[in-house]
């Protein structure tokens, strides 16, 4: 079969325009066609929305059936992995977790969302302008600061469960304090950071702390230094959402994306990596920078073969 009549029985009727095809948009539906299809390339982009993808096969796993999807997977030569409906089943065994404690914000925390600030804010807010955090960033974020207690001299980034309840915050000083980083104990496999923003039917970037993923944008989830193992919360959305997945962690953690690209691709998620070389973090880079890293991520491909030999990306 051939693929222009595949994407026609998933997305309708379209038009082209000179190496593109132009579909009503699944995903915000609107009432002209902004979705732009190029097959060469394997790309696709709504010009209303601006949801976009590096690889047609999204838009297959998300809107086509079964049938459809296999027949995409064969028509490009995409391995598919018999075992995975296994991996799956024992994957979701695993017993209930239990209710995480309910966690607050320090007492002593303000909100620099706030209008008339004290005038003790003017050092956090300092140390936010110096990383190029603006005021869009700050009401996104729900940023605050502690100028007293336990907290005093931190940047406080809350992060929320799918109920809007507090589940985990950063504490990063701003003062010089030797101690950079002074966040609760919480069992990280047991949360997702900002849980309640997160859309999984999305691409997600995987970053490592709450200041890269402020740079990486919306819809980016900080590992916080985990390993996603299997067992996790973020792991298992991420699975039985079927999500897109991409890769920025730091440079210096070569090993530890491999092993998470690895646990990924046995399940057949569709993942790529992002080039953060040249860079301590994405927190070092700038917005213009970290898009347009983005935008040349490279696919993992899901063959077995790079996951036995171990192959460094």
């Amino acid at each position: 079969m051939d693929k222009l009549i595949l994407l026609k029985d998933i997305l309708g009727i379209y038009y082209r325009s000179s190496d593109e095809y132009i579909f009503t948009c699944p995903f915000c539906d609107h009432h002209k066609k902004k979705l732009s299809v190029n097959l060469k390339k394997n790309k696709f982009k709504c010009w209303v929305c601006d949801t976009h993808g590096n690889s047609l096969l999204y838009l297959f796993k998300r809107y086509g059936s079964v049938q459809q999807l296999t027949e995409w997977k064969k028509l490009n030569n995409i391995t598919d992995f018999s075992e995975v409906d296994d991996r799956l089943e024992h994957l979701f065994d695993a017993p209930e977790e239990t209710t995480l404690p309910r966690l607050n914000l320090p007492k002593e925390f303000i909100s620099l969302t706030n209008n008339n600030l004290p005038l003790s804010s003017a050092a956090a807010k300092s140390y936010l302008n110096k990383r190029q955090i603006n005021k869009k960033d700050i009401l996104y974020w729900k940023i605050g600061y502690c100028s007293k207690g336990q907290y005093a001299g931190r940047i406080i980034i809350p992060s929320f469960d799918m109920k809007g309840n507090v589940n985990y915050f950063i504490a990063r000083a701003y003062d010089g304090n030797w101690k950079k980083y002074f966040n609760p104990e919480v069992p990280k496999s047991k949360i997702i950071f900002n849980e309640l923003y997160v859309d999984f039917a999305k691409p997600i970037t995987i970053v490592e702390g709450a200041f890269d993923a402020i740079v990486s944008g919306e819809n980016s989830v900080p590992v916080l230094g985990s390993t996603l193992s299997e067992n996790s919360r973020l792991f298992q959305k991420i699975i039985q959402n079927n999500s897109i997945i991409y890769m920025a962690l730091d440079p210096d953690a070569t090993q530890k994306t491999n092993s998470i690209v690895e646990k990924l691709l046995r399940y057949g998620i569709e993942t790529y990596i992002i080039d953060v070389s040249g860079f301590k973090d994405v927190g070092e880079m700038t917005r213009e920078q970290f898009k347009e890293r983005k935008s040349s991520a490279k696919q993992v491909n899901d063959s077995l073969s790079l996951l036995i030999n171990n192959i460094k990306f």
